[in-house]
């Protein structure tokens, strides 16, 4: 990776390129999700990744230009499963012009970390199974497919 990369916790001074990032990632999935509603769409409440104490919201940082993201969020696991809780990854977001750099494993290591110190033993996320693009790198990372889940309009 770049060395003039760097990675630090989110703030509200970043909202607006989180914003512009989220719709990124919207636009990355909209092809691949024919169950996406139509018009504006939004994922997350931003304000309240950057603010919640379960949630730890990063960016990837070139000089002063933000240019990736991506956040871990502790989470309840099913009574059935051997770890309770569990962090969730999510937001993942690296700028076209940046991709290519492995900062998406940067940002990883940096959510796994955290997780690590929060007491957590897994990490999960949702890929979309038709995105070979991100798929390669979360295993790469170390991820494995785990669930399909399927659904059908009626």
């Amino acid at each position: 990776m770049d060395n003039s990369i760097s990675i630090r916790t989110a703030n509200l001074n970043d909202l607006e390129t989180l914003l512009e990032f989220e719709q990124g990632v919207i636009k990355a999935e909209k092809p691949l999700d024919p169950f996406l509603g139509e018009g504006d769409l939004y994922y997350y409440n931003i304000p309240e990744l950057i603010s919640a104490k379960n949630i730890h919201l990063i960016v990837a940082v070139s000089n002063t230009e933000l240019v990736a993201s991506g956040y871990v969020r502790i989470e309840s696991s099913k009574h059935y499963h051997k770890n309770p809780t569990h962090g969730y990854v999510g937001f993942i977001y690296v700028k076209p012009e940046f991709r290519g750099k492995r900062i998406s494993s940067s940002i990883l290591e940096s959510l796994k970390s955290w997780s690590k110190n929060k007491g957590l033993k897994e990490l999960r996320l949702d890929v979309y199974h038709n995105n070979p693009s991100a798929i390669k790198p979360y295993e790469r990372f170390g991820f494995n497919k785990s669930m399909i889940n399927m659904r059908m309009d009626i």
